[in-house]
């Protein structure tokens, strides 16, 4: 088909709370706005399925300050977070909170009209605001949403998957893709990329995101130039539903009610354990999300788990009408589909949730390529080792107001002519032998073998606990997937091109594993989320892994000493040396 070609100012790719954020803010500044997604706008990513708390130094609860926000974060990332980069997000948390208001989500109050704000892991003080009953990313995004729908400054596309950034002079001047719907070809041009299109979590065979959360943004990045970091650093959320099966509820909604009522943890022999591990004490909830998962996992390996691999969350000695108070309308879907609290127990269990290690960005959120910004989960420096309850979507909503700020100042380079329709050309016979590889021996089903296997293998060799041994027949399994699945051939699709959009997730997706592997195979320390069970203590100095694109492989470059030479920084980055 004929392609469908846009000049933007600002081309913004994702839309969770950073991408519509993003898009939001450029438009303030008077930029012409794309903004595409390769699901529907503002119904896809992590932020929508968010269900607890957001972080924020308003001090309403009691006396708080971006300074100890500041402190509590970077204690929490084990030492391995960009003080830059939690300054620049702790500073402007509570002027996003404020804005978002404006949108009209409606944080909780307490009666005399302060917002309310409770205290979560990690934190020093009730700093978390929240949307009633497990609806705090559902309501924001729905307040963004109305924020960018009818503002005629913001053009959305749905259903776009943009898989090349063009570059020339080593400078970003836009994007290509295509319309799933009709595989139309799309060109962007634009003096300036915001990406914000998630993590990578749907890498991992318990997966507390959607479904599109593949990687896409980091790849993008890579072979634009850009520098990656710390992508093993992957953060797996510790009380995740296990069992028994339950319908309508997200695999994750426990932690708000523990916070609320101290639901205990117990292991397979109905004894508490957290303080063992972290000194929890038993009707408090301390321990950071790192910790937990950790003790969860020593319990399960020495024998003590619960019949389906976890621990029992129990909240038997709550009483029940303080269960319905706390629990609300869940108490009845519970209760629909035979879970009583008063006398059942749950089992819970670690899951993949957020990514911590991404694109490094500096203050301004540019990445090391001019005119390429990124933000939300897609960046490096603000977690480290170790993301701490309710920073994600605080971090979401400030760097992609940051990120737009930014990117709506910068000139236009000049394209030279011809430089989009000859990228074009290229990326369209790229796409076309993903259709039909020359070597074909396998149908399209098998796509789907490949990406379970790969999700199978990166649970079991690169999940919550690693050794060389694992991570070793990690990577060797992946050299045969990788293979499979580039001969794989597809039935060409004039409409609905679902099977290619999946074609390039699962090969997004094993190139990441591999850097996940090799920088996991790299930091031979126990670290936060990092567990090498063959390396159980931590470099006396915290180290980041570096990794850049080469030979189409994302390869872990080095090991840097975290410094302040390594720091992004309010300028320049320094250059990348291989």
């Amino acid at each position: 088909m004929k392609p469908l070609q846009i000049s933007a100012d600002v081309l913004v790719i994702g839309s969770g709370a950073a991408g519509m954020m993003a898009a939001r803010a450029a438009a303030d500044e008077g930029a012409r706005v794309v903004l595409a997604d390769k699901s529907l706008v503002g119904r896809g990513g992590a932020t929508i399925l968010a269900q607890m708390t957001v972080a924020v130094a308003l001090g309403d609860a009691e006396e708080d300050h971006p300074d100890l926000h500041f402190e509590d974060t970077m204690k929490g990332s084990r030492g391995m977070a960009d003080p830059d980069i939690v300054r620049a997000i702790v500073d402007r948390g509570p002027e996003l909170i404020l804005e978002t208001e404006r949108y009209g989500v409606k944080w909780a109050r307490t009666p005399d009209g302060k917002h309310a704000q409770v205290v979560a892991p990690g934190h020093s003080r009730q700093r978390c605001v929240y949307v009633d009953i497990l609806n705090t990313g559902g309501a924001t995004s729905a307040g963004l949403r109305k924020a960018i729908w009818k503002d005629e400054a913001i053009q959305r596309l749905k259903n776009v998957m943009i898989t090349k950034l063009v570059v020339t002079d080593g400078v970003i001047v836009g994007a290509i893709g295509f319309a799933m719907e009709q595989f139309r070809p799309v060109v962007i041009e634009a003096r300036a990329v915001i990406l914000a299109t998630g993590g990578l979590t749907e890498l991992y065979e318990r997966s507390s995101a959607s479904a599109n959360m593949t990687g896409d943004g980091f790849m993008l990045a890579a072979e634009a130039g850009a520098e990656l970091r710390d992508l093993e650093m992957v953060q797996f959320f510790p009380i995740a539903h296990l069992y028994p099966p339950l319908v309508g509820i997200d695999p994750i909604m426990w932690d708000p009610f523990r916070y609320k009522l101290g639901g205990r943890l117990l292991n397979g022999h109905l004894e508490e354990f957290m303080d063992r591990y972290n000194q929890e004490v038993s009707g408090q909830y301390t321990a950071a999300r790192d910790q937990t998962t950790f003790a969860i996992f020593k319990e399960v390996e020495a024998g003590r788990g619960t019949p389906h691999g976890g621990a029992y969350l129990d909240f038997r000695m709550v009483p029940e009408e303080k269960l319905k108070e706390a629990f609300g309308p869940v108490i009845g879907i519970l209760q629909s589909q035979g879970v009583d609290l008063t006398r059942d127990m749950v089992e819970v269990a670690p899951m993949a949730h957020f990514t911590m290690g991404g694109i490094r960005v500096n203050t301004r959120m540019e990445t090391t390529v001019p005119g390429l910004f990124a933000c939300g989960e897609l960046i490096y420096g603000m977690h480290g080792a170790n993301r701490l309850s309710g920073n994600a979507i605080t971090e979401a909503l400030v760097t992609g107001r940051i990120a737009a700020e930014a990117a709506s100042g910068i000139e236009r380079s000049a394209v030279p002519d011809g430089l989009l329709a000859a990228e074009l050309e290229q990326e369209l016979e790229r796409l076309e032998r993903l259709w039909h590889p020359r070597e074909v021996d396998q149908d399209e089903a098998s796509m789907l073998a490949v990406k379970h296997e790969l999700r199978k293998l990166m649970w079991e060799g690169a999940g919550p606990l690693r050794t060389e041994g694992s991570l070793n027949r990690a990577a060797e399994r992946l050299v045969e997937l990788s293979s499979r699945a580039e001969g794989i051939a597809l039935a060409k699709q004039a409409y609905y091109a679902l099977a290619l959009v999946e074609k390039l997730e699962v090969q997004h997706m094993l190139k990441l594993g591999e850097a996940i592997i090799l920088g996991a195979q790299a930091r031979r320390e126990s670290r936060g989320a990092h567990v090498r069970l063959d390396y159980e203590q931590a470099y006396e100095t915290p180290v980041s892994t570096r990794f850049k694109l080469g030979s189409g492989r994302l390869w872990a470059m080095d090991e840097l000493p975290l410094t302040a030479s390594t720091s992004s920084g309010e300028g320049d980055h320094e250059p990348c040396r291989t």
